[in-house]
């Protein structure tokens, strides 16, 4: 009898676990994104701004009321990429991080069609690269990706409707951007905090729209 109601309890007070994966070139700002997630749905905690490059992987469990998400924050150096594809089977959401001040000064859609001299571009097609590579990878099929275009507090930002429009749809709708998945494009500033809120909510609704296809872990 005592454990008859020892798993009726586990079952009532058990919450769905998502985990996320938090991607992007080094230096786009995803360790510091991580801290202010992290700040933003706790009481105590506040936020470690200054981080250092990741070498492997940060990882923090976010409490929400209906939920856990378990977010990964990856290495984005180059020598750390292919670790990425051993996080890829057991996700439920990609975060892609974009660094809006690193993609060039030129016209976006011309360079992101490969227009245009390396010096102009930035990081703008090696960030392309990259994320047909995620994109293409079998395990990612399905899964809902949000793009982040961070650092839009700055300045010398490139506005997110021109990374939308020059870099992410040409990706997603290309020949190498595979299936149609669900997918969204949000401004943030990881210093400031700015639309982190928003782009918590919207993972969340997400996995749990797909959650037939990559079912949580109860605990």
């Amino acid at each position: 009898m005592y454990h008859l109601f020892k798993s009726i309890y586990l079952h009532a007070t058990s919450k769905e676990e998502y985990s996320i994966l938090l991607l992007g070139l080094d230096n786009a700002g995803k360790t510091t994104l991580l801290e202010q997630i992290k700040a933003h749905y706790s009481t105590h905690a506040h936020p470690n701004l200054k981080t250092v490059p990741t070498v492997g992987q940060n990882v923090a469990t976010i409490t929400l009321p209906d939920l856990y998400l378990k977010i990964w924050d990856v290495g984005g150096q180059h020598s750390l990429r292919g670790l990425w594809q051993s996080y890829y089977s057991s996700c439920h959401a990609i975060v892609f991080v974009i660094d809006s001040t690193d993609v060039g000064d030129a016209d976006i859609a011309r360079l992101a069609a490969g227009a245009s001299s390396a010096d102009e571009e930035g990081r703008l097609e090696e960030c392309r690269l990259v994320l047909e590579d995620v994109l293409q990878n079998q395990d990612t099929e399905g899964v809902p990706v949000l793009i982040l275009a961070n650092k839009q507090d700055r300045e010398d930002c490139v506005e997110v409707v021109r990374i939308k429009e020059g870099l992410v749809r040409k990706v997603f709708e290309g020949e190498k951007g595979g299936s149609v998945r669900d997918s969204r494009v949000l401004p943030c500033a990881a210093l400031t905090g700015t639309g982190v809120q928003e782009a918590v909510e919207w993972i969340c609704s997400r996995v749990k729209w797909n959650k037939e296809s990559r079912p949580p872990v109860m605990r």
